[in-house]
Parts: structure tokens; C-alpha cells; sequence
């Protein structure tokens, strides 16, 4: 059950930028600050649920991996940010080293 958290954990590190970055682009401002804010102490609970079985080295490894590469993808597919294939690459090996530090856990 803790790597479930720890997968919510990361998913919501996902919805602050999200939600920083929709206050900046819509009219509700103040709606997105909000859900940040949300989604900050969501991920940060998550997270302290997870780490109760999960080592904090794996934790906030894959907790910041999730976070990264889901940002990432957001941002080129919703926001259309520029990127280049070195930028692919990277966030496959930021994947890469979240399956990593997952298989070779105890």
C-alpha cells in the first residue's frame, strides 16, 4: 500500500507547477493558487504515508522522478513547450532510474 501513496504522492507534485502555471494563463488566478496549494500538502502527506515503509532514499527519489517527468510531459503536450530530442532522452532516463531504484529495492 505505501508505493500506491507514494504514486499519488507523485501525482499530485504534478498539480502545483500545473496549478502555478494555469494561474498564470486563465482568469481564475486565485481557483489555481489554491489547488497548488492543495496539491503541495496532498503530495507532501502522500509522501509521509509512503515513507512509514518505503526508505527515504527511494522515496523522494521516485516521489521527485514522478514529479519531473510528469511536469515534463504536461508541459510539451497541454502547454505545447519547446523540446528537442535530447530533452526526450533525459526524461526517459529520469524513467529509467525510477523503474531502476523500484526493481532493485528490497
Amino acid at each position: 500500500m505505501s508505493w500506491f501513496f507514494l504514486l499519488l504522492a507523485g501525482i499530485c507534485e504534478i498539480g502545483w507547477p500545473l496549478g502555478f502555471k494555469l494561474s498564470q494563463t486563465t482568469t481564475n488566478k486565485w481557483l489555481w493558487l489554491g489547488i497548488s496549494v492543495i496539491s503541495m500538502g496532498l503530495s507532501g502527506y502522500f509522501l509521509w504515508i509512503a515513507q512509514k515503509e518505503i526508505p527515504i532514499s527511494l522515496a523522494y527519489g521516485i516521489w521527485t522522478g514522478i514529479g519531473a517527468v510528469g511536469t515534463f510531459l504536461i508541459g510539451v503536450t497541454i502547454f505545447k513547450d519547446p523540446v528537442n530530442t535530447m530533452q526526450y532522452i533525459s526524461a526517459f532516463l529520469i524513467i529509467a532510474g525510477i523503474i531502476g531504484l523500484k526493481l532493485f529495492s528490497n
